[in-house]
């Protein structure tokens, strides 16, 4: 069965103009598990949890994720629809090319690529910030972190970015067992994230918080939104942006096309369940934090901190906030990794079609590897 699969992609692919070079190793789940751990609600879902909290307070967030979720939901029915008829590795900037010519294709492919070198390089980055120096070191280890500076963080995105390409070039077949594995855990954590934060809260749930819209623009939410703004529907716009960055990056089941079995089936599949799953999971862990914060005015003037204070305001155990710090850094530094295949595979494709400076090289595939 899988033998007749992967020759219906393999005739699909040659239909569309191009070779299979690339080995279709990928199943549906691991499909579907790359533009999951991409998304990776404990990344974006925590590091941008500002964005929306401090704009419009508690009812804020938890809306802005709820409709951010939809439109989401939406862009990924139709990108899926399409993919299912050009299951290509460069997914947009293709679908670009057949549906609006050549410059909407160039002009795509050029937006994507930058737009995915700059969620590898900011993932990595919240890694280093975020997770590992201020929640696993200073918040759960009580390390002294105040003299850490360019040099450190410098080191740590040398090592991680090192390692994932490492990863991706020479060890595909762990990259992908490692994006399967962090889909199970990305859910498992957030549970367990989400339960322990109600265990261990001692505020009394008020399920209005919910639906209490604060507008903490300007100083009174420490400056994530650096000016006040009187118009509520701007400053809903403005937190938009947390769900932008957080449920994004879906497309990499496009830019795995070509590796995965029954591409035109798994990858508008993959695409859809990886958002909806994260919208879902997502939007229970927003109602948690907001729910657990023992003052929403304190927490909101604290800035890109309020998560941190709802966090340290939780009785958790030690070792249970050990675990979780450790699974967030972990899931982390996955999502980067799962960004830096799609980015890859990107610029494969582009490169394939002579888009990009070098572009024989960069479009070269290991006969070994089976890897761009």
């Amino acid at each position: 069965m899988a033998q007749k699969s992967q020759a219906h992609d393999k005739q699909v692919l040659h239909k569309l103009g191009y070779a299979q070079e690339l080995s279709r190793r990928m199943s549906g789940f691991s499909n579907f598990a790359i533009s999951f751990s991409i998304i990776c609600i404990l990344a974006g879902g925590i590091s941008a949890f500002p964005a929306a909290f401090n704009a419009l307070g508690s009812g804020g967030a938890f809306l802005i994720w709820l409709v951010g979720g939809v439109l989401a939901l939406s862009v990924a029915f139709g990108m899926g629809q399409i993919a299912s008829s050009f299951p290509t590795a460069g997914g947009l900037y293709h679908w670009s090319s057949h549906l609006g010519g050549k410059f909407w294709g160039w002009a795509t492919a050029w937006f994507n690529l930058i737009g995915l070198i700059c969620v590898v390089s900011s993932v990595d980055v919240l890694l280093y910030t975020v997770f590992f120096k201020d929640l696993l070191l200073a918040t759960v280890l009580g390390v002294d972190v105040s003299g850490w500076g360019a040099t450190q963080q410098t080191i740590f995105l040398v090592i991680a970015l090192g390692s994932q390409a490492i990863l991706n070039h020479y060890y595909i077949d762990i990259t992908t067992k490692l994006t399967d594995w962090s889909g199970y855990v990305i859910l498992g954590l957030t549970v367990i994230l989400i339960v322990t934060l109600f265990a261990f809260s001692s505020v009394p749930l008020d399920f209005t918080r919910l639906w209490t819209f604060q507008n903490v623009t300007g100083d009174a939410g420490g400056g994530v939104v650096p000016f006040r703004t009187e118009s509520v529907a701007f400053a809903f716009l403005l937190g938009l942006s947390y769900v932008c960055y957080t449920i994004t990056g879906f497309d990499a089941s496009a830019h795995t096309s070509e590796e995965t079995q029954d591409a035109q089936v798994n990858v508008p599949k993959g695409m859809w369940t990886a958002v909806f799953w994260s919208w879902v999971f997502g939007l229970v862990a927003v109602a948690a934090y907001v729910l657990t914060m023992p003052d929403l005015n304190e927490a909101a003037a604290l800035g890109w901190g309020s998560f941190f204070y709802m966090w340290s305001a939780s009785r958790m155990p030690f070792a249970l906030s050990l675990f979780l710090a450790v699974g967030m850094v972990l899931v982390n530094y996955v999502c980067a990794l799962a960004g830096l295949t799609s980015t890859s595979r990107m610029m494969y494709a582009f490169a394939r079609d002579g888009g990009l400076p070098a572009s024989k090289t960069l479009s070269n595939v290991s006969t070994k590897y089976r890897t761009p």
